[in-house]
């Protein structure tokens, strides 16, 4: 299986190839295209920079085949499009095209206590890739390869810290960077990498980049 990365938090994972797009945000502005040859596209939550509304309502159209799945937020925002577009929930499992799929987690991080909490959830595909959403969320099952947020106003350093140590992944790809310069991510990625704190090497993976999982 491949996996590019996009800005922020978009990521495309590629098996036989057939593609799941994770969390197309208005920061990637490749997203609609992306979604008009994916067979699915999975959604942590509602916030703009991992759900354009509008890129994904212009997939369902253009794309038959694609389904989407994500919090109920998701589905009132969406419709239903004939059962293409439908909720989902920690515990749940499924399959999307050869993709199985595994949901954790129920809340996005606190961001300020005036701000209200939104739903957040995490999905591990394939049982080798887990995208935590804006959460640190630990799903309690082995982690291959962890996407690990590194800024946005919920971010922490030492609470990161702490979560790249309950997950205890193999190996660990930054997301959710836009907020960093440069030298912030490295910076980050040293501090929660192996060189630093955390127990294994963070790698920067500039978007349009693959690696295999």
């Amino acid at each position: 299986m491949e996996l590019t990365k996009y800005n922020h938090a978009t990521v495309v994972l590629e098996q036989d190839g057939t593609t799941l797009v994770i969390d197309p945000g208005t920061f990637t502005p490749e997203s609609a295209d992306l979604l008009r040859s994916a067979v699915g596209v999975l959604i942590t939550h509602e916030h703009f920079d991992h759900f354009d509304v509008e890129a994904v309502r212009s997939g369902l159209e253009a794309n038959p085949a694609l389904v989407v799945r994500g919090p109920q937020a998701v589905v009132d925002q969406l419709g239903t499009h004939d059962g293409r577009v439908t909720a989902v929930q920690a515990g749940d499992a499924f399959e999307v095209g050869p993709f199985p799929v595994r949901v954790f987690g129920e809340e996005h991080a606190v961001i300020h206590p005036d701000i209200p909490t939104i739903a957040n959830v995490g999905y591990l595909v394939a049982d080798r890739v887990f995208h935590p959403g804006d959460a640190y969320l630990v799903p309690g099952v082995p982690v291959p390869l962890l996407l690990l947020p590194t800024s946005g106003p919920w971010t922490h350093t030492a609470e990161a810290v702490d979560y790249v140590r309950a997950v205890a992944p193999e190996r660990a790809v930054q997301i959710h960077e836009a907020m960093l310069s440069d030298l912030g991510q490295q910076s980050a990625a040293r501090f929660l990498g192996s060189d630093g704190l955390g127990p294994v090497p963070v790698t920067i993976l500039p978007a349009g980049e693959s690696i295999t999982v």
